[in-house]
């Protein structure tokens, strides 16, 4: 059971919240990205440097990412593969993308590009709030606890 984030545009507070998660219950935290960050002194955090490149994080999360693992990103077509692939993905507002949800989700995305593309100008999210950050840590509290407790 790991946990596979998408770092380049995880926001720091979410990953100060995985790096404490990490160190209380011993899961192992992987951070992909495409450029150097600072990672705490944690035998269960590391971070995965790779080559910048279009989707190269992505791809190399889909690639190591097993059955049960949770991956945390806010990109959703990489959320629709690894779902499919059978782990959990929690976004960085605290969102749960589930099989359910996910093809709306890519619809809406699409829907977005295809705006911006014509040259609307959609605008960026806005920052991240305090509630979104306690909802993305409740769940992955519960995430945590039903890996640890055994229950799938």
């Amino acid at each position: 059971m790991s946990v596979w984030v998408d770092a380049d545009s995880c926001p720091g507070a979410i990953k100060e919240i995985l790096f404490r998660a990490a160190q209380r219950t011993k899961v192992q935290v992987t951070l992909v990205a495409n450029h150097y960050m600072k990672t705490p002194a944690s035998k269960y955090v590391n971070l995965l440097q790779v080559s910048s490149g279009f989707d190269v994080a992505d791809d190399e999360i889909v690639k190591r990412c097993t059955p049960g693992d949770l991956v945390i990103t806010s990109d959703i077509p990489l959320a629709d593969e690894v779902i499919t692939k059978g782990c959990t993905v929690i976004s960085a507002r605290g969102e749960k993308l589930t099989r359910e949800n996910i093809k709306s989700r890519l619809n809406i995305r699409d829907f977005m590009d295809t705006m911006r593309s014509s040259g609307i100008q959609t605008g960026g999210p806005p920052a991240l709030s305090q509630s979104e950050k306690q909802e993305f840590a409740n769940q992955l509290d519960r995430w945590l606890n039903r890996h640890l407790s055994g229950a799938q």
